[in-house]
């Protein structure tokens, strides 16, 4: 018979820029004896480097939304380039079902909000490292909505010559507008992308033509 206490451990891995979330999660995963508590990190970076290690030392880990140098996207983006397959919960402090449906197209295995009950978080650490995937519930059939599809035509536009290497001059010379209307028209480019700047929307666009091109790429060829 196998009881509790010979039951296996999780080893947890904590990755959260908050000192304070740092501190509750390290002490509830402690008192938990399901899990040993591997270590914590505040970067986006340091996680790739643990992942990255030929034995990473940890089962899951779980990870703020907000690092202190990226988002969980980005770290999860990060994963996929570099062909890196570590067990991730996202745990985020925002609501934002775009979040959420983002991290599963990433290929996030579980994700959790800070504000719900520990135990919810603690069940789906379990679920993750026993191999399953554990999300709250969305609609599905919009997991594949991508951020560009909320843009319009001419942001469309937009964003490809910033792909293109084109500056605020050259949009506005070619455009015929002035460089605080380019302005104005990047900055609602970048909230509607949630992206703080420039070279983050050129990397998205980026990564989501790569991703179109390689669905393409899979897809079954048409019947003659």
């Amino acid at each position: 018979m196998t009881s509790a206490a010979t039951e296996q451990r999780f080893k947890i891995l904590i990755g959260e820029r908050n000192p304070l979330v740092v501190a509750a999660l390290g002490d509830m995963i402690g008192r938990d004896g399901r899990f040993d508590l591997a270590g914590t990190l505040q970067t986006g970076e340091a996680f790739l480097q643990a992942a990255s290690a030929a034995e990473p030392g940890f089962d899951v880990a779980v990870l703020g939304w907000r690092l202190a140098d990226m988002d969980g996207g980005e770290v999860l983006a990060q994963l996929q380039r570099r062909d890196l397959h570590p067990r991730v919960v996202i745990f985020s402090n925002d609501h934002d079902i775009s979040i959420l449906r983002r991290c599963v197209r990433l290929g996030a295995q579980g994700f959790c909000y800070q504000f719900d009950d520990p135990a919810i978080l603690f069940d789906t650490l379990v679920a993750v490292a026993r191999g399953r995937i554990c999300i709250p519930y969305t609609d599905v059939s919009k997991i594949h909505d991508t951020p560009l599809s909320k843009l319009t035509m001419r942001e469309r536009e937009l964003l490809a010559v910033l792909a293109d290497g084109w500056t605020n001059l050259q949009i506005a010379t070619r455009t015929g507008i002035s460089e605080n209307t380019v302005k104005y028209h990047l900055k609602n480019l970048y909230d509607k992308l949630d992206v703080r700047n420039r070279a983050m929307a050129v990397a998205l666009y980026a990564s989501e033509k790569s991703r179109g091109s390689h669905s393409a790429q899979t897809a079954d060829p048409p019947h003659p």
